[in-house]
């Protein structure tokens, strides 16, 4: 059965009043969800290729484990955490980890620029210090200073899991 001239749909038509049903102001709603659905997709992409070439490149990454849901109660940084998406970096980081066979260790964030990486002294500071000065005479980057204590502390919780794994000890070879 063909179809009449009048059941054959224009659709160029049909373009032009979906574009203005979506731009009415009671489906205005529509277009920002398209939007944030690609700013998602794209948030998504990014972090399977960063993590991929992260993974890829180390046999050992470590991070803290950040309490999230803690650190958005600050309502000054809630924002910037939500739309880091920590979270879920750090569960696909895991996740990439074991597809690969990488290890992937999370350690205790307490005090780690704090502690002293030289010495193991606390010296206490706020954020807006930038730089760590110890009484042994230890002067790095309060981030740098930061890094060292985190890899050290992997060095015990991660060894301790591997061990548990049965599998070979990457923290033992530099």
């Amino acid at each position: 059965m063909d179809a009449t001239k009048e059941d054959k749909i224009n659709y160029a038509t049909l373009c032009k009043l979906t574009t203005e049903l979506a731009n009415s102001s009671e489906f205005s709603f529509v277009s920002k969800l398209n939007s944030m659905a690609r700013q998602a997709s794209a948030e998504r992409a990014w972090f399977s290729i960063s993590l991929k070439a992260l993974i890829q490149s180390n046999d050992l990454v470590v991070y803290e484990d950040l309490k999230v849901s803690n650190m958005v109660k600050n309502p000054k940084l809630a924002k910037s955490i939500s739309d880091a998406s920590w979270s879920m970096f750090t569960d696909w980081l895991d996740y990439f980890g074991k597809i690969h066979g990488k290890f992937v260790v999370a350690v205790n964030p307490q005090y780690t620029s704090q502690q002293c990486s030289s010495c193991g002294n606390i010296v206490k500071k706020t954020l807006s210090v930038r730089t760590h000065v110890c009484s042994c005479g230890c002067v790095l980057d309060r981030d740098e200073n930061a890094a060292i204590n985190i890899l050290a502390r992997a060095n015990t919780v991660g060894r301790t899991e591997i061990q548990a794994l049965g599998q070979a000890d990457p923290l033992s070879i530099r």
